[in-house]
């Protein structure tokens, strides 16, 4: 299902050899940018809106009048093995003046108006988009071929990987493929979900990394589509992760069978990651208006309350973990905005602005924080003098930083847009830097997982140095996620070029002949990045989708004054009063 697009000449594609030898062969890349340019040109895309699917799509669950076979090898075995993935979390708290519907509505809330703006328009993607539509495609193409219905592409061994069973990565890219204008692909993808996507199944979910890809992704979809198939399944799957928040604290048990609604915590704890609880809001939240249902905004809003008044913090910094029975912090003294603490952060912002900036208990939570981040997390790197967020482990300072922590920038300028301090945003712009670094000082010119950062100047050596064990990119969005939210927020295309850089970076090392691309082990090897054999369903949900966004002129797509993103990159209304 390749195709050629005017503009972007991939006649010999830079492709990830097999594992044995994996070599990527520079005069064979795609050069659509000079390689670490050191002076940053400038390009102004023309203004792009979205291309929307022209059909209207009728509400049927039980079948479409056309119909298409699913593609996908029948003969190839499930493999059933379920790896954790990626922490994203984030706590949130409740809008107080956002007030629900008193009873369950006769017909869902009406979806926001972008489905109708968009049908008709047909400004074309520019340049830099069509590589990434060129891009998309080529990892759909994989997904389709090898892995269709299943939750993640295995690319080189060209098979699928299974973690609840519920296509994942369909789910995850329904939204993109609507912005991007794949119509043909996005009314494939629906097919499957009206015929396909069932919920009673005898299968353990984690109720974080459900919430913000499934259902998410689902409202997401109902929002731009104006569908109400996707509102109906996000109905049925919030119902099944409801038995997570039966504990003795209300704060929700990390898994729940969504089939027979027994929910548990992991087996080596009794813990949920405070990321875990406090990422899951926006979405809940968001059912709730749209059905009219309170118990899903009640149950997450519950727990925000608690974590607000909940001792163990350092000046609005978090514990990582929290008990379910007590509903008290554990492992205390420990402070991160990496893996499992990151997105409680982003949602307190979040939560204050999809709410229509009501709640001020988010507000002072978020703005407290950041000053808590700047009091003890915050140091500079020799030689270049980079900012950068550490880690505080009893009093200890360690210049240890996960690149999910490269999510702050964008938090930071969106909450300037919002009203914040412009202090916020000269933060933002120096993590930013420090981010791209991350990425430019790496061989292939993708970020490693965990970087260490040089306190002291050490001569010959760089300010960012990386452990072997944390050489590995799983194809992760943070970098591209924040340059698109300094792009959109400052009019700075130097954005728009390190994000180009990246995107091309991503075709060179990680993309697989056959299909998708791949997330590799050594990004400090040109010549054997050695592929890892997955494609996380978060590439095509975040990393295309804001890669795109960041190539846009166009400020209404998808406004932010219009939007609020999900930490998995899924956009939300802001509520309006009534």
């Amino acid at each position: 299902m390749s195709r050629e697009i005017s503009g972007l000449k991939p006649a010999n594609p830079p492709v990830l050899p097999a594992p044995q030898k994996a070599e990527a062969n520079p005069e064979n890349s795609l050069e659509i940018l000079p390689k670490k340019p050191r002076k940053h040109f400038r390009r102004g895309p023309p203004n792009l809106q979205i291309r929307a699917p022209g059909k209207d799509w009728k509400d049927d669950t039980q079948g479409d009048a056309k119909k298409r076979e699913a593609p996908g090898d029948p003969h190839q075995e499930e493999n059933t093995q379920r790896t954790v993935i990626s922490w994203r979390g984030a706590m949130i708290e409740p809008e107080q003046g956002s007030e629900l519907p008193s009873r369950k509505a006769e017909a869902p809330t009406k979806p926001s108006s972008l489905a109708a703006r968009t049908r008709n328009q047909t400004v074309p993607p520019n340049f830099r988009q069509k590589g990434v539509i060129d891009i998309f495609l080529h990892a759909w193409k994989g997904y389709r071929k090898f892995a269709w219905g299943h939750d993640e592409l295995k690319p080189v061994s060209r098979s699928f990987g299974e973690w609840f069973g519920l296509g994942l990565t369909l789910i995850d890219a329904l939204d993109t493929m609507w912005i991007l204008g794949l119509k043909k692909e996005f009314e494939e993808a629906r097919n499957w979900v009206s015929k396909k996507l069932h919920f009673q199944k005898d299968v353990d979910v984690n109720l974080f990394e459900s919430t913000i890809r499934i259902l998410g992704g689902l409202l997401s979809a109902y929002h731009l589509s104006g569908d109400s198939l996707f509102l109906r399944k996000a109905e049925d799957f919030g119902n099944r992760l409801m038995p997570a928040f039966n504990t003795p604290s209300k704060i929700p048990y990390s898994d729940v069978n969504i089939g027979t609604g027994v929910a548990h915590p992991p087996r080596w704890t009794s813990d949920s990651s405070v990321a875990e609880v406090t990422s899951i809001q926006l979405e809940f939240r968001e059912l709730s208006r749209l059905t009219g249902v309170k118990k899903f905004q009640e149950a997450v809003e519950e727990v925000t309350r608690h974590i607000h008044s909940l001792s163990g913090k350092k000046d609005g910094l978090v514990p990582m973990f929290i008990n379910t029975h007590s509903g008290l912090f554990t492992h205390l003294g420990v402070f991160t905005l990496g893996a499992r603490a990151d997105s409680y952060y982003e949602y307190l912002l979040k939560q204050w602005i999809q709410g229509g900036k009501t709640d001020t208990r988010l507000l002072e939570d978020y703005v407290e924080a950041i000053e808590g981040v700047k009091t003890h997390l915050l140091r500079h790197s020799e030689p270049s003098k980079l900012t950068f967020v550490g880690e505080l482990a009893h009093g200890r300072f360690v210049a240890k930083m996960d690149h999910l922590v490269c999510f702050l920038p964008g938090t930071l300028a969106l909450g300037v847009h919002h009203g914040l301090p412009a202090d916020h945003m000269e933060l933002a712009q120096e993590l930013m830097e420090t981010c791209y670094q991350m990425n430019r000082q790496m061989e292939t010119g993708l970020s490693p997982e965990i970087v260490h950062f040089n306190l002291y100047p050490k001569e010959g050596h760089q300010d960012v140095e990386v452990k072997p064990a944390d050489r590995h990119n799983l194809l992760r969005p943070e970098t591209v996620e924040s340059l698109f939210y300094l792009y959109r927020l400052t009019g700075d295309h130097k954005y728009q070029d390190w994000g180009w850089e990246i995107l091309q970076s991503f075709n060179t090392f990680t993309r697989v002949p056959s299909g998708g691309f791949s997330s590799i082990n050594n990004v400090r090897d040109p010549h054997k990045p050695k592929p890892r054999d997955k494609m996380e369903s978060f590439f095509l949900g975040e990393t295309l989708k804001y890669l795109y966004l960041l190539f846009s002129d166009d400020l209404n797509l998808l406004s932010l004054d219009t939007y609020v993103f999900n930490t998995e990159a899924h956009p939300l209304p802001i509520w309006t009063p009534a």
